[in-house]
């Protein structure tokens, strides 16, 4: 069988023999994969010219749900991959991991529409103002780049590797080439055909590389962006190609690294830490054979706890089963290839210069179901190194394997140092249940890591791990780990767009961002906004209210209401030396007394007051001061029908400006009104 290359709209098999793949389990031939033929530039061209703007006029609802229904298409039929995923050297775990985590990602990312809003940009952060009148200001927007996301990934992880990046892209409304590794890109190119043939996507959203990708790089262009996953030395040489220097491409990569665990001395033998911390690195050694790139690399405990965590260990370590995963007791599978297991072979005999081998055999595995000699099998191996504050090679040697290395540490300062000394990595754990000692964990060893985990008894149920990156966390690290940041919510997301800065007045950014800028033109909506359906606000409208005089009886009357009787509304007698000049009215009164100015109260297409984003009370308002309201629509977001008997609907952000009789601003809002479509 050949893999075939989805390439500018059709599935091409690369021309030539291609390279063989093999099943890591049994050692047989699955497929040849070759990218031979194949015109680089076209099918960058091609995604830039035909995905990019069929993604770009979408809005961020509708990208979001184009994600959300890809996962449910994909979750309908994971199992199917699961068979695929074996021959890969996964165990059932292991592919879970993979294929249902990746669909995961999908679900995770569609669900940041509802932060994204229903335009096809996104308005980021605070207007702001440039000069003292209030005429001139400015704002941020970010649009999609015109370009491709260029995803360089790992072998590990065919399936998650790909979806974890492209639900971020396609998020923000740009297409994708994948490049899996070829050793295991018969599972992608499984899941490709079926995304490909559900018709979600729009054309030229996906395209795909089965085989080498050599010379793609020398056709991005200034509006793409590049990802990376894999070793260090490669990304560094990926990321030092002309073409990325010479048009500034974005080049995010995230390296395998030399992640630690760190056993705090509060957690001794006996205690629930000490249990999780032996757990926890047994998982992070077995699972996936170890291939991870967020995998516990360095053991760092208390040197009076050394033996007892190696005695530990071995003791855990002695229970994993290895062999075929597809045979019930299995618990660990192979590596990805025979390539592999000579690469951790020939690291761990580097380690072992400064290191000794205290669990495990490089020569010998015992498997159930299974034939070492066909397939690509590695027992888990424990080092210890005794002086590593003076072996160096223990902080850069990574074998990509069921591999770890032991080392004590005297104090906590210590263990900070040999955290860092992996020269930056994707993840950290330290368990503890000391919470000072978590702190100061934490902040000393920050700086050199990409996230840490800190786990105990109380959150141990329900931790994701160690080694598991979270959609809405970032996924990267400082240093030997790349530099870069993956997924991570809405910063992946703005990682494919392009933030730009525009200045003007507010009327004029207005009408450019449609999110109303304080000190704008208003417009008339010639009848009351409450009156209006979702389609027939405009950002904007205002209606300008009645006024209302505030008394002393309305303040007394209100505090006995909500049972607030703060003595700057209660006790005119305790007044000296605070910035009131008499009783003042409580900020959620005046709140409550604009809403009886600007609501509406016959029934109509408002449906609910869905809620408060911003309060601001910016002036006291004392009895005998009159206030009114102008009452704006600030922005409007869509909504989708959650089912057939959902009422068509949006929500409105309005502007609340409460002003005195000297048309000074008392308090500002924005309130969120659920408002009807007019087929509701």
């Amino acid at each position: 069988m050949k893999l075939k290359n989805y390439y500018c709209g059709k599935w091409v098999v690369g021309e030539g023999e291609g390279k063989m793949l093999y099943d890591s389990i049994h050692g047989t031939e699955i497929a040849t994969a070759s990218s031979s033929g194949l015109d680089f530039g076209a099918m960058l061209d091609y995604g830039r010219s035909v995905g990019n703007p069929a993604l770009r006029k979408m809005s961020f609802l509708e990208r979001g749900l184009m994600l959300k229904s890809l996962a449910l298409y994909l979750y309908k039929i994971k199992d199917k991959y699961y068979p695929i995923s074996y021959k890969t050297g996964a165990t059932k775990l292991d592919s879970w991991i993979d294929i249902e985590g990746g669909i995961g990602n999908l679900f995770a990312n569609a669900s940041l529409r509802k932060k994204l809003g229903s335009q096809s940009y996104y308005v980021d952060g605070d207007t702001v103002g440039l000069s003292k009148g209030g005429t001139f200001v400015a704002h941020h927007i970010m649009v999609p780049k015109e370009g491709v996301a260029v995803h360089i990934n790992a072998f590990n992880f065919p399936i998650w590797g790909m979806l974890e990046k492209c639900a971020v892209n396609w998020l923000a409304g740009v297409p994708a080439v994948v490049k899996p590794a070829t050793i295991t890109s018969f599972l992608t190119e499984a899941m490709v055909q079926d995304i490909i043939a559900s018709g979600i996507l729009p054309e030229g959203a996906l395209q795909l590389i089965c085989g080498s990708a050599r010379g793609i790089l020398d056709h991005v262009m200034s509006q793409d962006v590049v990802t990376f996953t894999g070793s260090a030395s490669t990304g560094r040489m990926l990321k030092s190609q002309p073409r990325i220097i010479e048009e500034a491409v974005p080049f995010n990569m995230e390296a395998d690294s030399l992640n630690c665990a760190v056993l705090a001395p509060d957690a001794v033998p006996g205690t629930p830490e000490f249990d999780l911390f032996v757990k926890e690195v047994r998982k992070e050694m077995t699972v996936k054979c170890g291939q991870k790139c967020t995998a516990i690399r360095r053991i760092i405990v208390p040197e009076n706890l050394l033996e007892d965590v190696q005695i530990a260990l071995a003791k855990a370590l002695q229970k994993v089963t290895i062999g075929d995963p597809s045979v019930e007791g299995v618990r660990m599978g192979a590596l990805a290839g025979k390539e592999q297991v000579r690469e951790v072979k020939e690291r761990v005999s580097a380690l072992l210069h400064t290191a000794e081998l205290v669990f495990g055999d490089p020569e010998k595995v015992e498997l159930i179901g299974a034939d070492s000699a066909k397939g690509s099998f590695l027992a888990p191996m424990l080092l210890l190194d005794k002086d590593p504050l003076n072996h160096p090679g223990t902080h850069s040697i990574e074998a990509f394997g069921p591999v770890s290395t032991l080392m004590p540490y005297r104090d906590l300062d210590e263990a900070i140092v040999l955290s860092k000394m992996g020269k930056g990595s994707l993840c950290c754990s330290i368990v503890s249940y000391d919470d000072k000692i978590a702190r100061e964990f934490v902040l000393g060893a920050a700086s050199y890591h990409g996230r840490i985990l800190v786990l105990n008894r109380d959150c141990a149920k329900e931790s994701t791990g160690h080694g598991s990156p979270m959609p809405m966390l970032v996924h990267g690290g400082p240093g030997r780990a790349g530099g870069g940041e993956e997924m991570g919510g809405m910063r992946g997301v703005k990682h494919y767009l392009q933030r730009c800065a525009v200045q003007g007045s507010p009327t004029t950014l207005t009408e450019v961002t449609q999110v109303y800028q304080y000190g704008g033109r208003f417009k008339d909506p010639k009848e009351h906004l409450f009156r209006k359906h979702f389609e027939e606000l405009e950002v904007g409208q205002t209606i300008i209210t009645h006024k209302r005089t505030i008394t002393e009886a309305d303040i007394i009357n209100f505090a006995n209401v909500s049972w607030d009787h703060f003595y700057a509304h209660t006790d005119v007698t305790s007044l000296d030396g605070t910035i009131f000049e008499e009783r003042v009215a409580h900020g959620y009164f005046i709140l409550s007394a604009a809403a009886g100015l600007f609501v509406d109260p016959a029934k109509g297409p408002v449906l609910l007051n869905y809620g408060i984003e911003e309060c601001r009370f910016t002036k006291p308002v004392y009895a005998g001061m009159t206030i009114g309201v102008k009452f704006t629509v600030k922005e409007k977001v869509d909504q989708e029908q959650k089912s057939e008997d959902d009422i068509p609907k949006g929500i409105v952000k309005f502007l609340v400006e409460v002003y005195d009789a000297e048309d000074e601003t008392v308090a500002l809002a924005t309130i969120l009104t659920m408002v009807k479509k007019l087929d509701g």
